[in-house]
């Protein structure tokens, strides 16, 4: 009877080579995925921090005009023309300071992102999951920045230069005669964004963490068998050298 040979291991071997080959492509396609809306993201938090179409006139206010976060253009009476004020720079001009706390926040949350960013270089020099934990620890605090800033926001509506645009109904939380604008329906749409992809970060981290895990325990599995089929063969060659009658004690006839 011929002994087992490495050969009969190779299906087993291959099926997990495959296995693992496959779960590797598809982690990276995700990883390449992520990046991407990563950067998609970083693009929609810089338009909320800088353009100004937070709140805007509705068809009742008693002027035009458009609120940022710290950026804000308002008409002068019948003039069409309007007069914009405020910048990141100079605190002092935002009306508000329920206005300057929100762009604090949004700003934060951009640089958070800018920097998650960043940290894409890492993925040359540093182990696989700590860069995508790391980066999910920042989406999951640009997120929890813009849960902030949007919730701080509605509170400067009572300003008086909020008010002269939308109305004396105006007060913190209501928006009187104008209504909310794009810049604010798309930070609201990024927290939703950052939660998605911090999630996903942790899971590809952990899943580099397995994989790794995986790839070790494989190695020393086939070592293992490896080294029991050479010593069985050792073994059976050994065996297979000795002559027949060396092992009888009847001495042959002539």
């Amino acid at each position: 009877m011929i002994p087992a040979t490495p050969a009969a291991m190779l299906p087993a071997t291959e099926a997990a080579k495959i296995y693992q080959t496959n779960y590797v492509r598809n982690s990276r396609a995700i990883g390449v995925l992520w990046a991407i809306f990563t950067i998609l993201f970083a693009i929609v938090n810089v338009v909320c921090f800088v353009q100004p179409y937070w709140i805007g006139d509705g068809m009742d206010t008693p002027q035009a005009g458009y609120f940022g976060l710290f950026h804000y253009c308002i008409g002068s009476g019948i003039s069409r023309d309007l007069t914009c004020q405020g910048t990141f720079t100079e605190f002092s001009s935002i009306p508000s300071s329920a206005f300057k706390a929100a762009s604090f926040f949004i700003g934060m949350s951009m640089v958070l992102v800018l920097s998650c960013i960043g940290c894409f270089a890492f993925f040359f020099f540093c182990s696989t999951a700590t860069v995508y934990k790391i980066c999910g620890w920042m989406q999951l605090a640009a997120g929890m920045c813009l849960v902030l800033g949007c919730m701080i926001y509605p509170d400067g509506w009572d300003a008086d230069e909020v008010k002269r645009m939308c109305g004396e109904g105006t007060d913190k939380y209501t928006i009187g005669a104008c209504s909310v604008r794009w810049a604010y329906i798309l930070a609201i749409m990024g927290i939703l964004d950052a939660l998605i992809l911090s999630f996903l970060a942790f899971v590809l981290g952990n899943r580099q963490d397995g994989l790794m895990s995986e790839e070790l325990l494989g190695d020393s599995k086939i070592n293992i068998i490896l080294s029991k089929e050479l010593l069985f063969h050792v073994f059976v060659g050994s065996k297979c050298h000795v002559l027949p009658w060396e092992d009888s004690d009847t001495p042959l006839s002539a």
